[in-house]
Formats: structure tokens, C-alpha cells, sequence
């Protein structure tokens, strides 16, 4: 044989290239999204005749395939290179444990090529369940209050839930539930509408707590329940129980003997003092007399901190000193307590087990200064 001619056209090759373009993230937290990146390139002189087919495939720990759309690619000329790019929500398939990602460029003999082996891609990852609970946290109109604690009629209860991960996001108006048992033991569950608003979580933020501004009124004095139950987005509670206070509702404005404490004091002394209603008064104010009824100081609404209905502990600290600042001498002084509340002062509360009218004579007690 002298000659031998051979007529063909030759199918075009391909190959995935992550020398050129790779990403991938092969260990992740629960609903952390996956960014996935990978490029595949035609390494002969052929080009291929048509759009590029790409199979995207996620198979989940229990073996489940979920079949991800990819868009038909560009046509590759010889020496060119396409990328893939995709996001991986690990939440919305509902993705835990571990796991299988699949790409396969040109499958099933889409078109006519050399070879087909370095056409896949297989990488196996992992996502970390979430299992820490979420934090539950509640206060009546600012403050975190105990069992059988006097709140106001009309209190701003503030519920929050606060959540470790950075992916799932608190914002589904399920995930805290809120009912009240009334004093007549009848049980009131409570919807979001006027009376109480859902606050999502804004993961933006970097803080993933949602929350609620509930604002009841409460007509009928005695004793209360609340009843609160929490969740993360996967279902973890906060807590194995549900959060139960106790409270008591008092309509009547009245306010309590107030006792400073320390008694006697050598540098500073708060005042303890407990208001009921559904308001603080507007005015209110502390005077200190020497025993022969010089009024060396007086205390103002201001001074004394925020004040709520309930029991209160004042931020202020006496330091026996005038109203010019100057130290006063050791000894005995008195003081009193004047209320206003829309023109008239607040009649006095008294709990079955107080014993401390002992302390008082005509609205007036004593406290030792001894430095």
C-alpha cells in the first residue's frame, strides 16, 4: 500500500477545569448557603456544535437526589471555557449531615465527543446540624420581674428570642406562642393584631433575634399567668418547659411605705418602695427633716431613676449630704414621701404580711446617718 487517505470529522473534548475556576465549601453550618463554582473548557481544535447541557445533582444524607435546573450553556469553540456558578441553599432543602454534590457537563451523549470521563465532578460535604437552643427572655415594662410581683394594669410585656445561628433566621411568627391564665383560671391565647406585634430577626444586623411588643390591659385585679413557648427555625425550644410567670394586677393607684435600706447608713442609701395601678404618678418626691422638721434635702421624681409599677429599688443613692452638697452630722433624720397622680396623692398599699407601719409615725420615718 502506497497511500491511504482518511476522511473525518472529528468530535470536539472537553473537560472540567478547576485549575481555571473552582469553589466549593465542603463543610458548612445549617442553612449556611454554598457557593459553588466550577469551569469545564474545550480542549481540542473541534468546537462543540451546540449548547452546552450541564446535570446538577444534590443528594441528601437519607440518599434523596434533588435535582437542580442549570440553563443550557454557551457553544465552546476550541480553547474556550464556560463557568458554572450556583448557590447552594442549604435551607430550603432542608440539607443536614452528609452529603453528595454531582455535576456532570454534557451527559447522556447530549452531542458527540472524544471522551466523557473528565466530564464529572463528585464532592462530598458536610452540613453541621444546629442543636443549641434558642435563649427566651422576658420583662414587664423593662424589668425582669418574680413570681407574684405587682405589674401595672396596662404593663409592656417585651418577649425576645435570640438564636446562635447566623443562617437560620428568627422571622416565622410561629416560632413564640403567648397565652395568659386569668385570675378566674380561664386561659386567653393571644394573636398578633393591635394589641401585640411580631418583631423578625434581621440576620443583617448580625444579631438573629426576633421578638414581641405585647401591650395587654388586664381589668380585673388578682393573680395572672403567663405562659410563654419558644423555637429556633429547626425546632429546638427553648427549654425543656414553658416559661411560666406569675403576676399580680392591682388597678387601685396606691403606694407603699417606703424604707430606705441600708438603715443606718454611713455613705449612701437607697429607697424600696412598691407602687401599684396602672401608671406611675407624675409626681413624686422625697423629703428629708431633721428631727425638728427643717427640710434639709429634697429628692426629685428625676433624680430618683426610672420608677415602674411594682416594686422598686431606686437608682439613686442618698449620700447625706444638703441640698448645697455639703455633709450633714451624724444623727437622726425623717422623711416623707409626696405623690401626685392627676391631682391627688396615692393612698397607701399595704401587703397582709407588711409589718412596717412600725417603722412610721403619720406618713414620716426615720433613718440614722453614722459615719
Amino acid at each position: 500500500m502506497r497511500y491511504l487517505r482518511i476522511n473525518a470529522t472529528p468530535a470536539p473534548e472537553g473537560a472540567v477545569a478547576p485549575g481555571i475556576l473552582y469553589n466549593f465549601k465542603d463543610t458548612v453550618e445549617q442553612g449556611e448557603p454554598i457557593n459553588f463554582a466550577l469551569s469545564f473548557k474545550n480542549i481540542s481544535d473541534v468546537a462543540f456544535d451546540s449548547l452546552i447541557k450541564v446535570k446538577f445533582i444534590i443528594t441528601d444524607q437519607n440518599n434523596v437526589p434533588h435535582v437542580v435546573d442549570i440553563p443550557k450553556r454557551k457553544a465552546l469553540v476550541s480553547g474556550d471555557t464556560l463557568n458554572v456558578l450556583y448557590t447552594i441553599n442549604t435551607q430550603n432543602l432542608n440539607l443536614v449531615g452528609g452529603c453528595t454534590l454531582f455535576i456532570e457537563f454534557n451527559p447522556d451523549n447530549d452531542q458527540p465527543e472524544m471522551y466523557h470521563y473528565n466530564n464529572v465532578l463528585y464532592k462530598d460535604f458536610f452540613v453541621k446540624a444546629d442543636k443549641y437552643n434558642p435563649l427566651l427572655d422576658v420583662t414587664f415594662d423593662g424589668e425582669h420581674i418574680l413570681n407574684k410581683d405587682i405589674v401595672a394594669s396596662k404593663p409592656q410585656i417585651f418577649i425576645s428570642l435570640k438564636d446562635e445561628s447566623k443562617f437560620l433566621a428568627l422571622k416565622d411568627t410561629s416560632l413564640i406562642s403567648l397565652q395568659v391564665r386569668f385570675p378566674d383560671q380561664s386561659l386567653h391565647t393571644y394573636y398578633f393584631g393591635d394589641t401585640m406585634r411580631f418583631i423578625p430577626a434581621d440576620l443583617s444586623s448580625g444579631n438573629n433575634t426576633a421578638s414581641i411588643d405585647f401591650k395587654p390591659y388586664f381589668p380585673e385585679d388578682g393573680e395572672y399567668e403567663l405562659i410563654v413557648t419558644g423555637k429556633d427555625a429547626v425546632g429546638n425550644k427553648a427549654g425543656d418547659l414553658e416559661y411560666h410567670v406569675i403576676f399580680s394586677v392591682i388597678n387601685k393607684p396606691m403606694i407603699s411605705n417606703m424604707l430606705n435600706y441600708p438603715n443606718p447608713f454611713t455613705r449612701s442609701t437607697a429607697f424600696v418602695f412598691t407602687i401599684t395601678g396602672s401608671q406611675v404618678p407624675q409626681n413624686i418626691r422625697i423629703q428629708i427633716l431633721t428631727i425638728t422638721g427643717k427640710i434639709v434635702r429634697e429628692i426629685t421624681k428625676d433624680e430618683l431613676g426610672p420608677l415602674h409599677i411594682g416594686r422598686n429599688i431606686t437608682d439613686f443613692k442618698w449620700d447625706g449630704t444638703d441640698m448645697y452638697g455639703q455633709p450633714l452630722a451624724n444623727g437622726v433624720y425623717i422623711y416623707r414621701v409626696i405623690t401626685n397622680l392627676n391631682g391627688k396623692s396615692l393612698d397607701k398599699y399595704n401587703t397582709q404580711d407588711n409589718n412596717t407601719d412600725k417603722y412610721f409615725n403619720k406618713g414620716y420615718g426615720k433613718m440614722y446617718l453614722m459615719r
